[in-house]
């Protein structure tokens, strides 16, 4: 007769067994959108709230965060009002669990160190966390403009030991496109919801967003997504002027060293003939022997990141209006 398994308690398999899911879906709800809308152009950012079930991370609800001024106490009270908030939605039985953060951009220029830093504070509390990002600018020309990011594994522990040297990257195999992990957006609204925006609906088929993506006039995007990829050119070229003056001044230095091994190794030979003591061929008191700091790679990966953005977004807009000009082109013989 077979034995009977022995039955085990939920908190002693959570102490024995870790299931690493990988998170491939993240459901939201649109308030991320109403509040990024209601005070755009300004940048705004708030609090993702939710469940994390599996390969799927549930956003349920969301907060946004007090638009303070530079010269007030922000981290304190930014730090008092999550958790006021936090505390008067556990009272009315709302999902309080933080899964990450969300903020509104321009143009899709996100990709800054402070956003990096920003998830490494998370990350050391929420192993699975996200930052949402939208963009009203882009939503304005009939594409619902969503990002779920993350930052790769690989990433964070080269971050933690702060050392983006080149041999460093090579000996990690990470390059700029290793930087965030883009997850697939799944947006769901409760059946309360989707039963009120139905009754909200004309009999008309056509709706406001299927005008907004005939729009033909593009020229001001374009124009400023130019703009700013001009700009990210130019702090690209700065950093490639600081690697090129380290190389400079690394040969200099390799130069340097070698004349003065060469002028050492000489008074050696002599001071051997003499019948005294050789001096050592390195000096750690010289200073051409002080090893010279390699700039970080980050900024750049960054940059590079940013200019692969726009020129997506650049390659996206002109598409979609080359193919609204033949159809009104058609539309115009027809």
């Amino acid at each position: 007769m077979a034995a009977a398994p022995i039955a085990r308690s939920f908190l002693q398999v959570a102490a024995t067994e870790e299931v690493a899911t990988p998170l491939r879906v993240v459901q939201i709800e649109g308030l991320i959108i109403k509040h990024c809308k209601e005070f755009s152009p300004a940048l705004v950012t708030g609090q993702l709230l939710g469940l994390d079930v599996g390969s799927v991370l549930e956003v349920t609800n969301c907060f946004p965060f007090p638009i303070r001024e530079e010269d007030e106490e922000v981290e304190a009270d930014g730090a008092n009002y999550q958790l006021e908030m936090m505390r008067c939605l556990r009272e009315v039985n709302v999902d309080n669990n933080t899964v990450g953060w969300y903020q509104s951009t321009l143009m899709g220029s996100f990709q800054t160190v402070e956003l990096i830093e920003t998830f490494m504070n998370y990350q050391e509390n929420i192993r699975r966390c996200v930052c949402i990002i939208y963009d009203p600018s882009r939503s304005s020309q009939g594409v619902l403009a969503f990002k779920a990011l993350k930052l790769s594994d690989s990433f964070m522990e080269l971050y933690k030991t702060n050392n983006f040297t080149g041999e460093k990257l090579r000996e990690k195999n990470l390059s700029w496109v290793d930087i965030f992990e883009e997850i697939p957006i799944k947006v769901s609204n409760s059946a309360l919801i989707s039963a009120f925006m139905t009754g909200l609906e004309d009999d008309t088929p056509v709706t406001q967003c299927d005008y907004d993506r005939l729009q033909l006039s593009t020229n001001p995007f374009l124009e400023r997504s130019a703009e700013f990829l001009i700009e990210c050119m130019d702090d690209l070229s700065m950093e490639q002027q600081k690697f090129q003056f380290y190389h400079r001044n690394l040969s200099r230095q390799q130069s340097q060293q070698q004349t003065w091994l060469q002028k050492r190794r000489a008074e050696n030979m002599a001071r051997k003939a003499a019948g005294d003591e050789p001096l050592p061929e390195e000096d750690p008191s010289n200073p051409i022997f002080k090893p010279i700091p390699e700039p970080s790679r980050l900024d750049s990966f960054l940059i590079t990141n940013q200019i692969s953005n726009f020129c997506n977004q650049i390659n996206g807009v002109a598409g979609q209006n080359f193919s609204r000009l033949y159809l009104m082109k058609a539309l115009h013989e027809n």
